[in-house]
């Protein structure tokens, strides 16, 4: 393979999501969510919320919520912090090298409102949940906790109204429409895609260079960030945006995404069981109302702001401001759930059981019951698809492995 084959193919070129053809990006995947689950800890942005209060003398790492969660130290010292910088290096690398950097203002007001309330809702859902799309969904699934499933079903009909919601007169702005007698070529700066594909391997190699350095002193930290380029690299790549697997659903019919997810948590399940063979004990939350209750709510505000964690956080080191607003909300409303959280915790959360499957039903058995509701989860999302193109009078387009 050249040099050149290779750059189209894997440094500008987006990757297709299918599971046919991308076994080596899952392989990814399931690295990084075994490392961060033996880490025992789950990459978020919601610790700058209590940065921002700290500033301003709140001295909100007495809250219950963030001692629940070991929120301690500095984004530079906790293996949150450092993936989360890796995510972003890494984002923003793989844009560099696309050339698909370029700042993007929201067309209309009633954009950024959507971006902020939906924003808020997901991040008030999600740490209600005790974690987003991936730690309370993608990794919690895989990790045989029960809540994960409550919250990945209530996440599903959350979106449904959410769709429902953003497709209402309000949101619609007004398009000018514009005569033209041929469709416009797509047309690049060559000389600006060299500039930026050269930074982005600027980027690439200090991301890497800082984690290998910090590596020497403190091993977990410079994994974390390595991980967190990966990954990082992955999600922009890959254009992997969770909102887009549910809201397709409904909106379009498309299940590419959604199918490519169920086929994701597929691999990394036997991954993360083969660790717990090995002794080390998989993160279980509580199943509880929480768990149904921050589905729906992080189901519907996803929707609504048009981008979840993962979504909104490529999208906004590729210039896309809407999703700086996304991501502001996010902020906004897990802070608001921290602030409240030790008033209905007891009733919502720490009261109920944390329920593993794999002690639920035995090792073998738990696995099994994984393995089958996933299988029933894309069955229904075929037969959804099947039935949502058939009553359109379409064909489903052919997805590309």
């Amino acid at each position: 393979m050249s040099w050149q084959h290779f750059k189209q193919t894997w440094l500008i070129k987006f990757w297709a999501p299918a599971p046919g053809g991308d076994r080596s990006r899952y392989s990814l995947y399931l690295l990084f969510w075994h490392h961060r689950h033996v880490l025992g800890r789950d990459g978020r942005i919601y610790p700058l919320g209590r940065a921002n209060l700290q500033l301003f003398g709140v001295h909100a790492e007495q809250w219950g919520y963030y001692k629940l969660i070991h929120l301690e130290g500095t984004p530079l010292t906790r293996i949150d912090g450092m993936m989360i910088l890796g995510m972003f290096g890494g984002c923003f690398a793989a844009a560099l090298w696309a050339n698909n950097v370029k700042l993007r203002m929201p067309r209309s007001r009633i954009r950024i409102v959507q971006a902020v309330a939906g924003g808020i809702i997901a991040g008030f859902g999600a740490r209600l949940a005790m974690g987003c799309n991936l730690a309370a969904f993608f990794t919690g699934i895989p990790q045989f906790s029960l809540h994960a499933w409550f919250f990945a079903l209530a996440t599903a009909i959350g979106s449904w109204f959410g769709a429902r919601f953003t497709l209402l007169p309000i949101f619609r702005i007004p398009v000018k429409m514009q005569k033209v007698s041929a469709a416009s070529p797509l047309t690049q700066k060559p000389d600006q895609a060299r500039r930026r594909f050269r930074l982005g391997m600027l980027v690439f190699i200090g991301m890497i260079g800082w984690a290998l350095l910090t590596a020497m002193h403190q091993p977990k930290l410079g994994l974390a960030m390595l991980f967190g380029v990966g990954f990082g690299l992955l999600i922009e790549r890959a254009q992997i945006c969770f909102t887009s697997a549910f809201r397709d659903l409904w909106i379009s019919g498309r299940a590419h995404m959604a199918k490519a997810i169920i086929f994701g948590m597929a691999v990394s399940a036997i991954g993360i069981f083969s660790y717990v063979q090995l002794g080390v004990a998989p993160k279980i939350m509580w199943a509880g109302p929480n768990a149904v209750i921050g589905g729906l709510l992080f189901g519907f505000g996803i929707v609504l702001a048009g981008g979840c964690e993962t979504g909104w956080m490529y999208r906004a080191v590729e210039g896309q401001v809407h999703y700086w607003w996304v991501g502001l909300g996010n902020v906004i409303g897990s802070t608001i759930l921290a602030y409240y959280w030790d008033d209905f915790a007891p009733a919502l959360a720490t009261s109920w059981d944390k329920v593993n499957l794999l002690n639920t039903f035995g090792p073998l058995g738990g696995l099994l019951v994984t393995y089958l509701l996933l299988f029933t989860a894309l069955m229904l999302i075929i037969g959804w698809e099947k039935r949502f193109f058939r009553r359109a009078g379409l064909t489903p387009a052919k997805e590309s492995v």
